[in-house]
């Protein structure tokens, strides 16, 4: 959906093509009329683009957007509700603001269910932009004014607090303002939204975070009538010490939560975005910045492993390293398309550890199995230890290997761990002291390498209880577990033969 510039001039203009865009439809008889307004009225996506062409008709292509099922739900959960209290954690790009701050509230106006409403902002600054984007609406919008009134009102149309001419109220107010006693005539506020509140730099401040929360719970959802009216607030959840986090905490609020990709990989808005558009938005993000704006999941960079631990190093002739393990870790076979599968390749030489080469990709177990030959080929007869969690050697997993060693005329000697192995984040955090104290170093070659680059973003944002995905990590334990395994036995060196006395005296 498309938005509104910002500068006042910019605003002009899209007034312009909202007036322009909204042509009411001509010669139509007023049972007509009626029984189409009557139809739009009960269907959300249907209201949305009959009202506002503008919004929905990409300019380039022509292409008309319609609503995703989860803003017809989220609609219909605030209509059907009237004092409804709810948190709406959507990904960035998902039109959280036109919904909730436009598209809704008009809604809810057109049925008489909107007497004053209340738009937060950041800043005074910031509601006064927002609310222009529905006084734009409902001053130039042929099409809603044709079926339901002239709304501007003049001499009260001001900036970030204007009434129409039937008497619905619009206020706008920035955070930590404030907003006791605020009514119209005898009406408090019955749509209070709260848009996008929290930023990078109030999360930092534990103490802010909570005095901005307390702000809503007390002085803003005061406003309303004894807690009659319907209290929402929007945005993605750029961290766990947010407003937001906060408020959707509460077991009285609804949460509504909207990931760019759902559980099964596909995305949440198929109607707008492509996979494709969302994986390129992702390569150029970077994963932690992904997770964050876009999949509600905001990571502690640091928690465990830092960036400043991670070293980079030219890597030895293989032949010259003690041993080579490579590590498998892939998703299971009935998971998601969404789910990442992990090859790391370690060599020990000493005490030093190196990351030698990386797969991490979100792909088919064929194109893995199809690497881990390619793997075992580019060595050329260098001895490298091949493994995979014992679990996971079995039905499709194994078949792959079996298809793919056909179709080479050899098997790749790759074994199963079956070690039973402990509570993962407990696993992965014991060896992060080896990152910390220096004996761990990448492939300098591959400093620019994707499958490296994702399997570091892993690493650098594994923590505990995360949604991240940690095979990359996961695959490091393993590998490393059982060099340094072998390494302990190497150093070991019993001894046969009676017991030596001591030499001293008592």
């Amino acid at each position: 959906m498309e938005k509104k510039p910002r500068n006042y001039d910019e605003w002009r203009q899209w007034c312009e093509t909202v007036q322009n865009q909204t042509t009411a439809l001509p010669n139509e008889t007023p049972a007509v009329k009626k029984a189409r307004i009557s139809r739009l009225l009960a269907n959300y996506n249907d209201f949305v683009l009959y009202y506002f062409p503008h919004y929905v008709t990409n300019k380039d292509t022509g292409k008309i957007t319609p609503c995703a099922k989860f803003h017809i739900d989220a609609a219909n959960m605030v209509l059907k509700n009237k004092n409804m209290k709810g948190v709406f954690k959507w990904a960035r790009g998902h039109a959280k603001s036109t919904h909730f701050d436009i598209f809704i509230p008009m809604w809810l106006k057109a049925m008489k269910q909107l007497r004053v409403m209340v738009l937060v902002g950041k800043s005074e600054t910031n509601a006064n932009t927002l609310l222009s984007d529905i006084q734009a609406e409902l001053q130039f919008n042929q099409r809603y004014i044709a079926d339901f009134g002239e709304q501007y009102n003049f001499g009260n149309w001001q900036d970030g607090e204007f009434v129409t001419k039937d008497d619905v109220a619009f206020f706008a107010r920035g955070r930590g303002q404030s907003p006791r006693g605020l009514r119209y005539r005898s009406n408090r506020p019955d749509y209070i939204v709260i848009d996008d509140l929290d930023d990078d730099e109030l999360c930092e401040n534990e103490a802010r975070v909570t005095k901005l929360s307390n702000w809503v719970k007390e002085a803003l959802f005061g406003a309303l009538d004894g807690g009659r009216g319907r209290f929402i607030m929007v945005g993605n959840l750029i961290s766990k010490n947010s407003v937001l986090a906060k408020i959707a905490a509460i077991k009285a609020v609804q949460v509504s939560q909207v990931d760019a990709f759902d559980r099964n990989g596909v995305p949440a808005w198929k109607e707008k975005w492509s996979a494709e558009e969302l994986k390129e938005m992702e390569l150029m993000m970077g994963y932690r910045s992904f997770q964050k704006e876009m999949m509600n999941n905001p990571i502690t960079e640091g928690a465990v492993f830092r960036n400043n631990w991670i070293r980079w190093k030219k890597i030895l002739p293989l032949q010259k390293y003690d041993r080579i393990i490579a590590y498998c870790d892939p998703s299971f076979k009935g998971s998601t398309k969404n789910d990442y599968k992990a090859i790391k390749v370690w060599g020990q030489t000493g005490t030093e550890l190196h990351n030698i080469d990386a797969f991490c990709r979100q792909c088919s177990v064929t194109e893995m199995v199809r690497w881990f030959y390619d793997l075992h080929e580019k060595f050329n007869g260098v001895i490298c230890d091949y493994y995979i969690e014992a679990n996971f050697l079995q039905d499709i997993i194994l078949d792959e290997f079996t298809n793919e060693g056909n179709l080479r005329s050899y098997q790749l000697p790759i074994r199963a761990d079956h070690r039973k192995k402990p509570d993962k984040y407990q696993r992965i955090e014991a060896i992060s002291p080896l990152w910390e104290r220096g004996f761990v170093f990448y492939n300098a070659d591959k400093q620019n390498d994707p499958d490296m680059l994702a399997a570091l973003e892993q690493t650098l944002s594994f923590e505990k209880g995360t949604r991240t995905h940690d095979d990359a990590p996961d695959a490091d334990e393993g590998a490393i577990y059982i060099l340094q395994k072998s390494k302990r036995l190497e150093i070991f060196k019993p001894v046969i033969g009676t017991r030596p006395r001591p030499t001293s005296e008592w």
